[in-house]
């Protein structure tokens, strides 16, 4: 179910607003209007919302029945803008608004206009993308005529039952759009469940869980081996010396700095780069944010539980999973992208990620998996831009998943922004001892690159010659693959004791695509057997 209701007072910018959200899911839209050109000064209202109107879009006008002008179930997204002109319309046709109005006539609006409300919920809940805009017009005094008074009960019933079944509500308030909180409501079984518990129930998925049980690890994208011993020695250290005080960063940040060419100002560490990902609602507060997707989903189950509206820009596979600058939405003005993507691997040219810059907007880009990527191509790390923000990691290549180990760097006035929301103390001394012993160490990361590197290229090679299995070029440490029966394929390699990440809770993955984390040449052969096995006896 996909249902929206934007309310605000008059030139609030509620319709600019839904326009926008409209516009950020990617469907084609139909326009219900219905309002009436009653006289010069509202007709050129009306031709003022139809000239800021995508030309692509189909609008119709609402008669009396409101549901009815939704149409039948295209694929289309339908915005109806907007229910209050809908209801005075009714109750006008009802004689309502006349010097002796006939009685019951009220009544039989009421019981009109909530039919046609739980048509439109309807609608909603088989599976329509519905948006209604209606007018916030209850702060006033109570109207003198019963006509007027009887307008304004009607649209506030009819908003407050849109607004129980919605699964977003916004309130404009000088063009800046305010989430109001969600109510619980029932899912098909009666059980009672947070929306935004329904919305983001994929993007909390991760590989650890399909990792657990034992077997071979080709789920979880983190160098084997664990930590290096240099690393090892220095966290024993730490431990020795500074597990009884409370973490003090500085030192991690002016090691991080001097390696990326920053000055400490921008740099702020993180309880893991997930935790990086979950500041920027809070710090930023953006009106519409854009999430590349396939890609890390912790930054899109952020912006949701924040109550930010989230449009999914999906990476074609017929393109290599290439990013496509022109299919994020220009309303935008956060847009969250990794370089290189996971699961794709895919690493996109820095030029592709400055295309995604215009006025207005902050560019994060999640380079979790650069420093997996020999000479890390296309990092935006060391450029210094007022509106980009990069997102790292140490987990994957120190092998210290349990430590959380990541930072940000952004322009000092973002870097403030974030470390304003950010809780005390966010990264521990043993994490911070490690991002400041990798920081001085960039010989031990280029060696773990280049480890990486050549461990998913064994992988990439002996999967190619495996028959009905589709595979992409990566850049990381691990392959995407697609095969016929994602499911049985997983079953039977956990039966051979090998854990695989499947890939469907991707946005824009299917039940046959699996992530496979790179190892050494032996452990590759064994899944790649495994896998071959499995592809077999699945078709």
């Amino acid at each position: 179910m996909s249902l929206t209701l934007v309310i605000g007072g008059t030139r609030s910018g509620k319709s600019a607003r839904a326009e926008a959200l409209a516009a950020a899911g990617g469907r084609a839209v139909r326009y219900v209007a219905t309002a009436e050109a009653t006289d010069p000064a509202m007709a050129a209202r009306i031709a003022a919302h139809a000239a800021r109107r995508p030309r692509d879009w189909t609008t119709v006008e609402a008669t009396a029945s409101l549901a009815a002008a939704l149409g039948p179930d295209d694929g289309t997204c339908v915005l109806v803008d907007g229910l209050g002109p809908w209801i005075a319309t009714a109750l006008h046709r009802a004689g309502a608004f006349a010097p002796s109005p006939a009685g019951g006539c009220v009544s039989a609006v009421r019981e009109q206009v909530r039919a046609e409300i739980d048509g439109v919920v309807a609608s909603a809940r088989a599976g329509r993308e519905v948006i209604v805009v209606a007018e916030e017009a209850g702060h006033g005094v109570l109207p003198a005529d019963a006509a007027t008074r009887a307008w304004v009960d009607l649209l506030g019933e009819a908003a407050q039952a849109l607004a129980a079944a919605a699964t977003r509500v916004e309130l404009v308030v000088a063009g800046r759009p305010i989430a109001l909180a969600a109510h619980d409501r029932a899912d098909g079984a009666g059980t009672r469940v947070a929306a935004s518990d329904a919305a983001t129930a994929d993007l909390r998925r991760h590989g650890d869980a399909d990792a657990r049980g034992g077997g071979a690890d080709h789920a979880v994208n983190v160098l084997a081996g664990g930590p290096p011993a240099w690393l090892r020695a220095e966290l024993e250290r730490a431990l020795a010396r500074d597990v009884a005080a409370y973490p003090d960063e500085r030192a991690a940040v002016a090691a991080i700095a001097a390696l990326h060419g920053r000055d400490p100002a921008e740099i702020v560490p993180t309880n893991g780069a997930a935790e990086a990902l979950w500041l920027l609602p809070a710090a930023l507060r953006p009106a519409l944010a854009a999430c590349v997707h396939p890609g890390f989903t912790e930054g899109e189950a952020a912006l949701r539980a924040h109550g930010v509206p989230v449009a999914r820009v999906l990476r074609d596979p017929a393109r290599g999973f290439a990013l496509d600058p022109a299919a994020v939405p220009p309303q935008a003005d956060l847009v969250l992208v990794g370089n290189p993507a996971s699961p794709s691997g895919t690493l996109d040219p820095a030029s592709a990620l400055l295309a995604l810059r215009r006025a207005g907007r902050v560019v994060v880009v999640d380079e979790a998996f650069m420093d997996l990527v020999p000479g890390e191509p296309a990092t935006l790390v060391r450029e210094r831009l007022p509106d980009v923000i990069v997102v790292r990691s140490l987990t994957k290549t120190l092998a210290i998943p349990g430590l959380r180990a990541g930072y940000a760097v952004a322009p000092a006035a973002l870097a403030e922004r974030l470390r304003a929301v950010r809780p005390p103390w966010s990264a521990n001394a043993l994490a911070l001892a490690a991002l400041a012993a990798a920081a001085r160490r960039p010989e031990a990361l280029a060696a773990a690159a280049e480890r990486a590197a050549a461990e998913r290229t064994d992988l990439a090679e002996r999967l190619a010659a495996v028959p009905d299995v589709r595979t992409w070029p990566a850049s990381a440490n691990f392959c995407l693959v697609e095969v016929a029966d994602g499911a049985g394929v997983v079953a039977a390699l956990r039966e051979r004791g090998i854990a695989v990440r499947p890939a469907a809770s991707f946005p824009g993955l299917g039940p046959g695509h699996l992530r496979l984390t790179a190892r050494a040449p032996d452990e590759n052969a064994r899944l790649v057997a495994a896998l071959g096995e499995a592809v077999a006896a699945c078709a």
